[in-house]
């Protein structure tokens, strides 16, 4: 009877262990946040912002005088977000501010010969998509062919016509900010028109630096000859392979490598996030400063990780949470967003990583803001 006894309490102690296990793994970290905290209050303070920013950059032509791309991928996230919520009136804010380059500002319209550039291509394709005006979507489409395009503008080099010849883009120049600017491109043109060869592009590109860049450790050097590992480089790979994953069937020849590398490189995320649920300018260096453009790009790919049912919840899910709510406190009064690294280049020198300004309001910053509140939005 006592060994009966004994059996029945350990069953139920085993069962209940399980309960709690099983909690925990099933518990929704990415769903509930407290007031001021949401995705969509969060959303709406950064696209609001971003209306004012924009309009008054093309309106005052500013320095640099052609729309950069952090200025595309603000406003694509900013649209994004317009159509998660459905807000009318935001939709067509960011619509009519498209409208200047159509006219007076036409000369601030990039031209397509540089990753850089050519990436503003995700603007008309993602008001296509929203306003159905034709217009949109032959400027894009455009931008996406020539990107597979002869090589040609100023920037064509030697390697340019290597990488043409072996079928991958002209513009490749294997810096790991690419794997944003290029498959953003051509994933979009996928979305919007359903022609696999954009998709094909974008994932035979991807295997290309993956191939060539990623580490032992999943990271990556900002380039072949810089061994360091920045922040928003790294950042760039994060939400590329993100991107092109949420697209690739399952069947799709280039799948699994891509989803080697993405799994590969959040498990080293995962590791080098800090206690507060940052990460820093030089992700591998603790004493490096808490940078949030990047912090933000990693929660992305967490996040919509998680979702996806490609990382475990219990693990990545709780990570992607504690960033988020982390991330948002560097928001100030403003809705600008503080501790962003400047634009950067390549250089073979640590201390020049540690040493790039610490912008407020940069919008390297704010769109990454923009994606995370997407992607806690979106459903499975």
């Amino acid at each position: 009877m006592k060994k009966q006894f004994l059996t029945s309490a350990c069953l139920l102690l085993f069962c209940f262990f399980c309960s709690i296990v099983n909690a925990q793994k099933n518990k929704n970290y990415l769903k509930t946040f407290p007031e001021g905290s949401t995705p969509q209050e969060i959303g709406k303070r950064i696209a609001d912002h971003f209306v004012t920013t924009v309009n008054k950059f093309i309106g005052e032509n500013q320095r640099p005088h052609y729309i950069h791309y952090p200025i595309t991928c603000t406003w694509f996230g900013a649209l994004e977000f317009a159509k998660l919520t459905n807000d009318k009136n935001l939709k067509s804010e960011l619509a009519n501010a498209y409208t200047p380059l159509e006219g007076e500002r036409k000369s601030m319209v990039p031209k397509p010969d540089h990753v850089d550039n050519a990436v503003f291509g995700i603007v008309p394709f993602a008001l296509f998509r929203q306003t159905k005006e034709k217009k949109y979507l032959e400027f894009a489409t455009d931008y996406a062919d020539k990107q597979w395009d002869k090589p040609f503008g100023k920037h064509v080099n030697p390697s340019s016509y290597y990488y043409y010849n072996n079928g991958l883009s002209f513009e490749t120049r294997m810096w790991i900010d690419d794997m944003y600017m290029i498959t953003a491109l051509q994933t979009q043109a996928f979305i919007t028109t359903g022609n696999k060869k954009y998709l094909d592009r974008a994932a035979k590109e991807m295997v290309h630096y993956l191939d060539s860049l990623q580490q032992p450790n999943g990271l990556f050097y900002h380039a072949p000859d810089v061994p360091f590992y920045w922040g928003r480089g790294n950042g760039w790979m994060a939400v590329g392979m993100t991107e092109v994953l949420r697209l690739l069937p399952k069947n799709h020849p280039d799948r699994q490598a891509v989803m080697e590398g993405y799994k590969k490189m959040m498990a080293s995320l995962l590791k080098y996030q800090d206690q507060k649920g940052m990460w820093h300018q030089l992700i591998d260096d603790p004493n490096a400063w808490e940078e949030t453009s990047s912090t933000g790009m990693f929660t992305y790919a967490f996040i919509t990780g998680v979702k996806a049912g490609w990382l475990d919840n219990n693990s990545y899910g709780s990570a992607a949470r504690k960033a988020w709510l982390a991330l948002i406190t560097f928001i100030n009064a403003n809705n600008d967003i503080t501790n962003v690294c400047e634009g950067t280049n390549k250089k073979n020198d640590h201390q020049y990583y540690l040493d790039r300004k610490q912008n407020t309001g940069d919008l390297h910053g704010q769109a990454p803001l923009l994606w995370c509140a997407n992607a806690l939005m979106r459903k499975k």
